[in-house]
């Protein structure tokens, strides 16, 4: 495997729950998400990413998030204040359309950078 190139990992949730995979790459904290960000989960995601004032380049990869409500655009925003305040940034890689839909209906697409894939969001 090249540098470029990341290891396709397939995780699934039970509805209604969240798993969270990370890993590191070249300095960029990569998470890999899939089920469900809503107020039942967001503590989940909210402690996982307690840690990125140490490694403020993030990506989301979001390509098995089945929904996000609220409290998981609450987390983003909280999140990318804190990596920009930080010298860093967040990435959002893959959102599926519905997660994609929810982004762009409150303008969150605007504030933080999404990408089509993971490969992307880590390269640019």
């Amino acid at each position: 495997m090249t540098g470029d190139e990341m290891p396709d990992t397939e995780q699934t949730a039970q509805p209604g729950q969240l798993s969270i995979e990370a890993t590191a790459t070249d300095g960029i904290r990569l998470l890999t998400l899939a089920g469900e960000i809503d107020n039942d989960t967001g503590g989940t995601l909210r402690q996982a990413l307690d840690v990125t004032t140490q490694q403020p380049r993030l990506v989301l990869d979001l390509r098995q998030v089945t929904f996000m409500d609220s409290t998981g655009i609450n987390i983003l925003i909280a999140v990318h204040r804190t990596v920009t305040a930080a010298d860093g940034w967040l990435r959002l890689a893959a959102p599926t359309d519905s997660v994609m839909r929810t982004l762009q209906i409150v303008g969150v697409d605007t504030l933080i950078d999404c990408y089509p894939t993971v490969r992307h969001a880590l390269s640019y």
